[in-house]
């Protein structure tokens, strides 16, 4: 890491902020969480008790609390370093190896022994949680841990440009450990910003940036937060406290608001849909820091953190909003465009629409040429699914399947057309000669080929048929081909 400070760009165009965060380099400190989701499906209730079974179908596990913090770092291409304790359990293994597995990450993750990591399991079923379940030690850590974890944070300050305080009241930041590390950052130079819990914000004296929400900015001054002038004379009261440098609040529905100096900025909701509101606070704050660390103004940092924030509650579960995300929002692509989308981006909008309850169908291929008998195919797929995604062959890896004067239209232009189909709702594209991995990772209910396969004979369709799905086959329109047809062309 390089703890150069980085120059402000000579404008504040949003879409050259976005890239600008590559060159910010973070210190997060706080209380790391294990994230466990478990997903499936209620089809009875249990006979010992009036409580619905779920019926298990997947679980997935995720760094949470100051580790969602690292993870909206990472994703904006942000080096990171990254500083909390877990105990000597298998939650802490687990949580270690996937902090460790993230790209940019420079880890001191300190073991206390006897201590139980903090673990949230959420039970989720057709969208919506059953159940959570928590396991936690929420006392301070151990004092000589501390010590240890302020002389790491005290060398590693100076690499970074800006260190976050991500407290979720876990013990990681209990005592005056909070007082030590915002002493140490600003002897180095370098800004804090905290994302902070409870009701004594005298622990954070001194930050430049702070970041409650509504009903916290309410604890924290005891005054109303009901309006939005309300909110401005909360945060100043709070700023004037503690000696702030600026507050950001979150206001949910209603957007956000920053205090700076004498300047006031609301910025509107963004979402346009919600879908969940897990980790939006930890994205927020790491944009934020990410925006101070490459040198860019408060205000620009705060506006591209609302928009970050209204991207992730639109996904489904604690997500993150990558660089890309961002500049998708701010120059968005019109019309039937929208529907063309990254592997990744096709992966959570088919969790979104499964959280719903609705089917996911998949079909592929190269589409080279759209003829009657695409189109035919398409129109029986989606009948037999309530969304359908279609895999794109990229232009490399036609040609390996076709040869090299194939395809005819670059994966652009095939891509465009599929979108423009009623029938089609999404079109990713795929660099492998299979569909394999990408069927892997959308995780479809229908699986859709021609008939002139075999089912044994689809790819994919052992993976489909394991997690309960189907493969289909549709009917073949003879007399289409495209292969044909370039031939004809081509006289």
């Amino acid at each position: 890491m390089n703890g150069q400070l980085p120059e402000s760009p000579a404008h504040t165009d949003l879409s050259e902020a976005v890239r600008a965060l590559k060159r910010a380099s973070v210190l997060v400190v706080g209380d790391a969480m294990l994230d466990r989701f478990v997903y499936g499906r209620v089809l009875r209730v249990s006979p010992e008790a009036p409580i619905p079974v779920l019926s298990v179908e997947r679980e997935v596990a995720m760094p949470g609390g100051a580790g969602n913090v690292v993870r909206n770092l990472t994703a904006l291409g942000c080096p990171v370093a990254f500083l909390s304790v877990v105990g000597d359990d298998q939650a802490g293994s687990d949580l270690t190896a996937l902090i460790g597995g993230q790209a940019g990450v420079e880890p001191w993750l300190l073991v206390q022994g006897g201590r139980a990591t903090t673990t949230k399991t959420r039970y989720v079923a057709m969208g919506q949680q059953m159940l959570r379940a928590d396991q936690e030690n929420a006392s301070p850590i151990h004092p000589r841990l501390a010590d240890r974890l302020v002389r790491i944070a005290q060398d590693t300050i100076a690499a970074t440009r800006v260190m976050v305080l991500s407290d979720y009241r876990k013990g990681v930041l209990g005592g005056d450990v909070p007082e030590r590390l915002i002493a140490a950052a600003k002897a180095a130079g370098r800004k804090v910003v905290v994302d902070p819990k409870g009701d004594d914000y005298s622990i954070y004296a001194g930050a430049d940036l702070v970041t409650p929400n509504r009903s916290e900015l309410r604890d924290a001054t005891g005054m109303s937060v009901d309006t939005e002038l309300a909110v401005v004379d909360a945060a100043r009261a709070l700023r004037d406290r503690h000696g702030f440098g600026a507050v950001l609040v979150t206001r949910a529905e209603d957007g956000m608001t920053l205090i700076e100096g004498d300047a006031v900025h609301h910025f509107p909701a963004e979402a346009a849909e919600v879908h969940d509101v897990s980790g939006a606070g930890d994205t927020v704050v790491a944009v934020a820091a990410a925006a101070l660390a490459a040198g860019l103004p408060l205000a620009v940092g705060a506006r591209l953190a609302n928009i970050a924030g209204g991207i992730v509650v639109g996904k489904v579960g604690t997500a993150v909003a990558r660089d890309s995300d961002l500049l998708e929002a701010l120059t968005p692509e019109r019309g039937a465009l929208r529907k063309v989308v990254s592997r990744t981006r096709a992966a959570e909008q088919a969790e979104r629409w499964r959280q719903r309850g609705w089917r996911i169908g998949f079909t592929n291929g190269c589409f080279d040429l759209l003829h009657p008998g695409h189109v035919h195919l398409l129109e029986q797929a989606r009948s037999w699914c309530d969304r359908l995604v279609v895999g794109l062959n990229s232009d490399s890896s036609v040609s390996k399947l076709k040869g090299p004067t194939r395809p005819v239209q670059g994966e652009a232009a095939r891509a465009a057309v599929l979108a423009s189909l009623a029938t089609v709702d999404l079109v990713t594209v795929f660099e492998e000669t299979t569909p394999s991995e990408l069927i892997r990772l959308l995780r479809p209910d229908v699986l859709v080929k021609g008939a002139d396969y075999r089912v044994d004979q689809v790819v994919g369709g052992e993976l489909v048929t394991e997690w309960g799905g189907v493969v289909r086959l549709a009917e073949l329109l003879p007399g289409n081909s495209t292969t044909a047809t370039v031939a004809r062309i081509r006289g």
